[in-house]
């Protein structure tokens, strides 16, 4: 990739755009009350997704940009669940009835360290708040690190049928940069117990531009989790920011790799899994051909979430846990972002949302329009314009974003539809944010949102 390219528009650090608009433009003027409306007027026919947000961990990543708590003890984590349990509580005392739910995802922090029984306990009264489908995504990030043939049992007791390992990198030198020394055959003991338990779908995180990190050691840590056939991996970028991350500020920036070694990186790793029989599914996952994911993007219906890349259909979240963001018809809320101020929320008897966002005709149309662009690399401007009856006029000629795109070679565009040129696909964030009338910011700015 040219380096003026690079420069011009990798270097911004621009939102990933899980969600439009990013969590820059919530505001505490969208509250409880508001909350409490949008859950009333969910239709009761349409399907949701359930996140969990879980904010413990036992040792702290440096590279970490989520909420999290770390404790040593077991008391924290069960009064955080007591809070929860009253949150499920609250949540569907404002429901007519139980929504049928599609999704189950369970992140953090470390879902995991929830002692087996408190998470089957967990799992029935959802099941008792909520109609969950018997086909329904239970999925469960997992640290190896922490995990034991206990916590195996119960999450397979419990109906779990998804598990999402973090991995990072398997090399030693790049852990010890990043405080998450996790052997491989810590991993792999992981991924056999899942499977000897029924839980046959799995998925790794991964990360290039970390500290340490090399062209040579991303492609050797490809080739060591390839060979685990996970049947998807996220590859993400790191963002570094450590002036709203303190425990970023442990890692030695001086070997942080520049923005012509992480795309060199991201390429290779993609690179990597491609040539393994991976397909690569928008920006930054891979999945096997039969992969749920794999089959959504082939049928034009992947979607795009606060969570990443979707299969599930249904646009509706509903967030559970300090931080959690959900998405309702209206609107995007968002809970305290502590657990001791989502926990007093919650005693309280009231919903913990502290902001959001009501949508507008016009962001749910530049939504769709990055939405596209994130999962396909291309978007017909205006067939989506007129869908939701607005003039695509107005989306394609105003800013200079997408002119300078165009100039540039990055993008092709006829008659409104655009697509991303193949080689500059890493460059797709940029791109989107061409349609993003809330970023003003120059094309360099300091601090990467959602």
């Amino acid at each position: 990739m040219q380096t003026s390219i690079l420069s011009t528009y990798y270097d911004a650090r621009l939102p990933w755009y899980t969600i439009y608009p990013t969590v820059a433009q919530f505001s505490k003027a969208v509250g409880a009350d508001a909350c409490e409306r949008w859950l009333q007027h969910l239709p009761l026919d349409q399907s949701v997704s359930l996140y969990f947000h879980i904010p413990f961990c036992r040792s702290i990543c440096w590279y970490c940009g989520f909420a999290r708590s770390i404790t040593r003890r077991d008391s924290p984590i069960l009064d955080f669940l007591g809070a929860l349990r009253k949150e499920i509580d609250l949540v569907a005392a404002h429901l007519a009835q139980p929504l049928p739910v599609s999704d189950v995802h369970f992140g953090g922090g470390t879902p995991t360290l929830i002692e087996p029984t408190e998470f089957r306990r967990l799992m029935e009264l959802l099941r008792r708040r909520f109609a969950i489908s018997n086909t329904a995504a239970i999925a469960v990030e997992i640290d190896p690190r922490t995990f034991t043939l206990a916590t195996c049992e119960g999450l397979a007791a419990a109906g779990v049928n998804r598990a999402s390992l973090g991995v990072q990198s398997f090399d030693p030198i790049v852990q010890k940069a990043i405080n998450r020394v996790q052997s491989e055959a810590q991993t792999e003991r992981v991924v056999e117990s899942l499977r000897q338990h029924g839980i046959m779908r799995v998925n790794f995180d991964l990360i290039y531009g970390l500290p340490n990190q090399t062209v040579q050691s991303c492609v050797e840590t490809a080739t060591t989790a390839v060979a685990m056939r996970p049947d998807r991996l996220a590859v993400f970028g790191y963002a570094h920011v450590p002036s709203f991350k303190k425990n970023q500020r442990l890692i030695d920036e001086a070997a942080l790799p520049d923005s012509h070694a992480r795309s060199e990186q991201a390429a290779a790793m993609a690179n990597t899994l491609t040539a393994a029989g991976y397909r690569q599914i928008g920006l930054d996952h891979f999945a096997l051909p039969n992969d749920e994911l794999a089959l959504a993007q082939k049928a034009g219906r992947l979607r795009r979430n606060s969570l990443g890349y979707s299969a599930d259909t249904c646009n509706k979240v509903i967030g559970f846990g300090p931080s959690a963001i959900g998405r309702l018809g209206e609107g995007y809320v968002q809970n305290e972002v502590t657990a001791g101020s989502y926990s007093g929320q919650i005693n309280a008897g009231c919903l913990a949302t502290s902001r959001g966002y009501c949508l507008s005709l016009e962001d749910r149309v530049r939504a769709a329009i990055i939405e596209r662009l994130m999962c396909d690399f291309e978007v017909d401007v205006p067939a989506i314009c007129v869908a939701h009856g607005f003039d695509p006029v107005a989306f394609l000629g105003s800013g200079e974003r997408l002119a300078m795109l165009v100039e540039d070679g990055v993008v092709q565009m006829e008659k409104g539809f655009i697509r991303v040129r193949p080689q500059h696909r890493f460059l797709t964030r940029a791109v989107a944010a061409a349609f993003d009338c809330y970023l003003r910011a120059p094309l360099c700015s300091d601090q990467p949102t959602q």
